[in-house]
């Protein structure tokens, strides 16, 4: 058994579907794909496949090998390449992992962009606003919007996030009569304020003063906030605060379109809050893959020009 071709027909078949679509592609019979792949269950010991008349699924143990398999075939694809074509030419599949809102609002248009430039690329675009473990779910690269602690993963800071209070206008139109808009921090409190749960700080909003601010400049206010809604998505955090419900402590590419109309309005602007890195984080074995490396390039180019600090191998947690 060529074990490598036997992986290759495995990994097809999962991203395929089907056995057939496989065989068409690779110029052979459906009888000999299905012959690679019960050859390399019997040499692993382990069923990978739930085949029925119309469908196919991954047992327990497929699934854990399938992103290995996918994993270490990409990278045998991706050195034949370059030594055949004399340079790294890039091919073959980007796994990417980011949060929901940040991925369809400001990742999407690099991906497109990215795929323009790089034609024999495919991206796999995963978008979660839980927990992603990289190596366990075989994912080249993500990003991540928070400080970073030490960890076996690579990480490049390719920008910051500004956040700032907002509300729609229809929730100010709504407010209850003797109630107004913040004028201060404190004023937060009386106010039914979305809490974003995926953040350490959750509804402890710090603020700090700016120049126009009546305190003095760089002095912070930490203010407990309340409301009858919390999440762990950024998406929801975005369709309450469209919607009026309340008030949302956000990063600002969250409602640029609704900023610039004026639908929705930035509270207490002589308030600051500290901006929120952006950092594309790898496991080590993946960070320095020609693909990872030149989208990397990529984000950080688009987003802000780059700094003597963004390096590609600083050390980094998955948080």
């Amino acid at each position: 058994m060529n074990k490598l071709q036997a992986m290759k027909s495995f990994v097809r078949v999962v991203e395929a579907g089907s056995f057939s679509a496989v065989a068409e592609e690779s110029d052979a019979t459906q009888s000999a794909i299905s012959k690679q792949i019960a050859a390399l269950e019997r040499e692993l010991g382990a069923k990978l496949l739930t085949r029925s008349t119309r469908s196919l699924a991954l047992t327990e143990e497929g699934a854990r090998y399938f992103e290995r398999a996918r994993r270490l075939v990409a990278e045998v694809a991706e050195a034949e390449s370059a030594v055949r074509a004399g340079e790294q030419e890039l091919t073959g599949w980007l796994r990417v992992a980011a949060s929901v809102g940040f991925g369809r609002l400001k990742l999407m248009p690099l991906v497109q962009s990215f795929l323009e430039q790089h034609r024999g690329v495919r991206i796999d675009l995963r978008l979660n606003d839980g927990f992603v473990d990289l190596v366990e779910q075989g994912m080249d690269v993500a990003v991540r919007l928070g400080e970073l602690q030490d960890s076996g993963l690579v990480a490049r800071r390719v920008g910051t996030s500004s956040r700032w209070l907002v509300a729609h206008r229809n929730y100010l139109r709504r407010l209850p009569k003797g109630s107004r808009a913040p004028r201060k921090p404190d004023d937060l409190a009386r106010h039914n304020c979305i809490v974003y749960t995926e953040l350490p700080w959750r509804n402890a909003w710090t603020l700090t003063a700016g120049p126009g601010a009546p305190e003095p400049v760089g002095s912070t206010r930490v203010v407990r906030v309340r409301g009858n809604l919390q999440t762990n998505s950024s998406e929801v955090i975005r369709a309450a605060v469209l919607a009026g419900m309340g008030i949302g402590f956000a990063p600002t590419w969250l409602f640029e379109t609704e900023l610039a109309s004026g639908d929705v309005q930035q509270l207490l602007p002589d308030w600051e809050a500290a901006a929120i890195p952006i950092h594309l984080v790898s496991p080590r074995e993946r960070g320095q893959s020609a693909k990872v490396k030149a989208f990397a390039e990529h984000v950080a180019k688009t987003m802000r020009p780059p700094t003597s600090g963004d390096r590609a191998d600083n050390p980094a947690v998955d948080t």
